[in-house]
């Protein structure tokens, strides 16, 4: 697959860049001012927003009203709004990056703001622009089926054995697989490389400019079974009753259904190199919002362990570095962030740019 060059990222630090920070940041100050504003109106791809507008309202006496909406109805809404002058979306939490990346923020659209007085504590790599949180999107078995998972290394996906019983949702329909994809040919390909020479007891040969490209075509070329939802990937590895193997690549989130709906979910720890992937929700302030200041504090809300708590028990990681997951977080995905490759900002317009490519590679090489 021809690959295009990356941004800079000195360019891209430029493209991104949302104004000086303020030197003396008065949280109160922002608290009266944002009080005198009309109520807010919120997006966000998870039904959780609704709790949190809610908690964010009860906080500070301020209305604010939040919304699921899928990240391509956010950026569309946002596009049109701006563009016609009447802007109704005041914050947009956003779980695309590259999209935001190559498309929102570099037209003026949106803007994004690092509350100052948080921004220590805060993941570098997540400020710019600023990533609230991130969705492990973690590879699973069946507890009832295996002690453990029968997985060891990703490259064991790829092989006769797991012909069709690798549960994941459609590249062609879901962006952070293809960003996935770039980001461990940008990031991971030298450890993609040697979990191959792990597995074969030989370096990796093929056809391909990278490991990463060869891994993604022997894991379509094995047929996964390919569904439109996390709750349909999850169904097939560990509803009950279940007695098919199959490992899938699903959201932490999907695993409270161990309780909810008596499915038998388990983490596959320890696999070689990664054991998935997360893909970062942006946080930004839409331009000509007339709430400027009380979109800067509901900003300010979810970046604290308080506003974000509804998402946290899904297993969504802040980048706060002072939030934590809750201890009863079904996943226990906490134990094992780093062996997920997080969502890296610095090639989020390649991650834009090259997403045609990687879905035609996708459907070049898939094979049910």
């Amino acid at each position: 697959m021809k690959r295009r060059s990356f941004a800079t990222a000195t360019g891209l630090a430029l493209l991104l860049t949302s104004g000086a920070i303020a030197q003396d940041f008065d949280l109160d100050a922002l608290i009266e001012a944002a009080r005198a504003e009309p109520p807010l109106t919120v997006f966000d791809s998870t039904g959780k927003i609704v709790d949190i507008a809610e908690g964010f309202s009860a906080k500070y006496g301020i209305e604010a009203i939040g919304t699921k909406s899928k990240a391509t109805a956010q950026m569309e809404t946002i596009i049109r709004e701006v563009q016609s002058g009447n802007v109704q979306t005041d914050v947009s939490l956003i779980a695309d990056p590259a999209a935001v990346i190559g498309q929102l923020l570099p037209a003026g659209f949106v803007e994004s703001w690092v509350p100052p007085d948080l921004e220590a504590d805060i993941k570098p790599e997540a400020r710019n622009p600023l990533l609230v949180v991130s969705s492990p999107n973690i590879f699973t078995y069946n507890t009832a089926l295996f002690d453990t998972c029968p997985v060891t290394n990703i490259w064991q996906l790829t092989e006769p054995e797991w012909k069709g019983r690798v549960s994941m949702q459609d590249p062609l329909g879901k962006p952070s697989y293809t960003d996935w994809f770039n980001q461990m040919r940008s990031y991971a390909d030298d450890r993609i490389a040697a979990a191959y020479q792990a597995q074969y007891g030989k370096p990796i040969e093929s056809e391909f400019d990278s490991a990463a490209e060869a891994f993604v075509a022997a894991l379509a070329a094995n047929g996964p079974l390919l569904t439109d939802s996390d709750s349909s990937a999850a169904e097939a590895v560990a509803a009950p009753g279940q007695t098919e193997p199959f490992v899938g690549l699903v959201s932490a989130a999907k695993f409270r259904d161990n309780e909810g709906a008596g499915f038998t979910l388990g983490l596959c720890s320890g696999m070689n190199p990664i054991i998935g992937f997360a893909n970062a929700t942006v946080g930004v302030i839409v331009k000509g919002t007339d709430s400027p200041n009380a979109a800067k504090l509901f900003i300010h809300y979810v970046m604290t362990a308080e506003g974000i708590a509804p998402q946290a028990e899904d297993g969504k990681v802040s980048s706060n570095t002072t939030v934590g997951l809750p201890g009863d977080e079904p996943s226990g995905i906490g134990e094992h962030l780093n062996e997920l490759l997080t969502y890296n900002a610095a090639s989020g317009l390649d991650d834009w740019d090259t997403r045609q490519d990687w879905q035609d590679f996708w459907r070049i090489h898939y094979k049910r």
